[in-house]
């Protein structure tokens, strides 16, 4: 890793803000589930059972088993999220000495999230696949008059991923497969003052911090065709740890010089994800598909930098106690025609927070997905796809402080915060598939 980059702040983005992709997008957390444009019109529906195309590779390296000779897939998705917090700060026992009702609208920023699948038969049992996608990523800007940005009011976080996989026919009825993960991120943190303190002035930075990093993971898949109609999938992607080193400023490292830059580092692991899927040819025309979930959100429990510069060099930076995600899909394709798929899905996904550790700047609550989406073969070699999701944010209470020494620092500054949030999210994807 290149220790000139500026790495904490990926750490205390991730934490303290989670992701707007949280309740945006997407899976919990800061997870992304978006890989593809097909899998999007039937709400990704029985991924690890299915084989599209090259993009089947993301969801579970086995299924390049059943693609034949070369395949591309080339797409994005474009993110539309709505996402609102209100509430009220009560400032009576805060340095700011203000209260009253306080909010911000459509804070999650839009964002395309494109990907690239590169898949080769190399005989009757082996095949190689390319992937480069993404598995996390977020962007959020709360409004400069938001009386609670002492909690923070800025994050970014964008990842890339390529992966390198392998699939291997072991018999008729059974494919495994493997990949290694190679992931690049990137993104900063930052928090202000909601209001004049003595001297210093509203918006002035209590901390702020900026990097990136890189990793690897793994992962593993496997496909049993139980008979011609039905077949199930299974895959496993193993936990990615972030080394971060980077560098910090603010009134919370040193008061007296708050443009002073520290360096520093954390520890930061990307959870560890499972599915099970399943595929079932009802008739030459109909096909359903389901899937189940889970994401080790658990092993996300705190935050701690790590500033040997500073007379206390370990900083508690933010309790999370997060849960462990489950997500339920169930989706149907019909046949219209040679030319013409039609797709759609429904699925529901669980947050990855209580509504004790739920905080402003990770609105995350349970959503609903709606989907719908189409494919067409243009000609033999060449079929497009469009994808369309509508998803549901349940309106959840937030409360900071938790009752942590981490949320207690902050609300000794600028008060109290009680409120809610509200959002949905718009999803429009489009994808190319190209067999050689």
């Amino acid at each position: 890793m290149n220790n000139n980059k500026n790495r904490l702040s990926l750490a205390i983005a991730l934490g303290l803000l989670g992701s707007v992709t949280s309740t945006t997008s997407m899976a919990a957390g800061f997870q992304l589930a978006e890989y593809s444009a097909t899998g999007l019109g039937r709400a990704y529906a029985g991924e690890a059972a299915m084989a599209d195309g090259a993009d089947a590779q993301w969801r579970n390296m086995a299924m390049l088993t059943y693609l034949e000779g070369t395949q591309i897939s080339v797409g994005g998705i474009y993110v539309d999220p709505n996402v609102d917090v209100n509430g009220y700060v009560d400032g009576s026992k805060s340095l700011t000495q203000k209260s009253g009702h306080t909010s911000s609208e459509d804070f999650a920023h839009s964002a395309v999230i494109p990907n690239f699948y590169l898949s080769h038969r190399v005989n009757e049992k082996l095949a190689l696949g390319v992937a480069l996608g993404t598995n996390y990523g977020m962007e959020t800007d709360l409004d400069e008059n938001f009386a609670a940005s002492h909690f923070g009011n800025t994050a970014s976080i964008i990842t890339k991923e390529l992966n390198l996989n392998i699939a291997y026919q072991v018999m008729p009825q059974l494919s495994i497969g493997g990949g290694v993960r190679y992931v690049m991120g990137e993104g900063h943190f930052g928090a202000t003052t909601p209001n004049a303190i003595g001297p210093i002035p509203k918006g002035t930075t209590l901390k702020y911090m900026e990097g990136t990093d890189e990793a690897f993971g793994w992962q593993v898949g496997t496909a049993w065709q139980i008979n011609d109609a039905n077949r199930i999938g299974f895959t496993y992607k193993s936990e990615v740890k972030l080394d971060l080193e980077g560098k910090a400023n603010g009134f919370a490292f040193n008061p007296l010089n708050p443009n002073k830059t520290y360096n520093g580092s954390m520890e930061l692991a990307m959870p560890a994800t499972a599915e099970l899927a399943s595929f079932h040819q009802l008739t030459e025309s109909v096909a359903i598909h389901a899937s189940f979930n889970w994401t080790d959100w658990s092993s996300f429990e705190k935050l701690e930098a790590n500033i040997p510069s500073l007379s206390t060099p370990v900083q508690d930076i933010k309790e999370e106690h997060w849960e462990d995600n489950y997500r339920i899909a169930l989706g149907g394709t019909y046949q219209l025609n040679q030319k013409i798929t039609l797709r759609s899905g429904i699925a529901y996904d669980t947050s990855a927070v209580s509504d004790k550790n739920r905080t402003i700047t990770i609105p995350e609550t349970d959503r609903t997905w709606l989907s719908i989406g189409a494919g067409y073969e243009w000609s033999q070699n060449l079929s497009l796809d469009a994808g369309f999701t509508y998803i549901i944010a349940k309106d959840a209470p937030i409360t900071e402080s938790r009752g942590y020494d981490s949320d207690d620092k902050a609300q000794a500054i600028g008060g109290s915060f009680t409120g809610e949030t509200t959002g949905s999210v718009w999803l429009l994807g489009v994808q190319a598939n190209y067999r050689f």
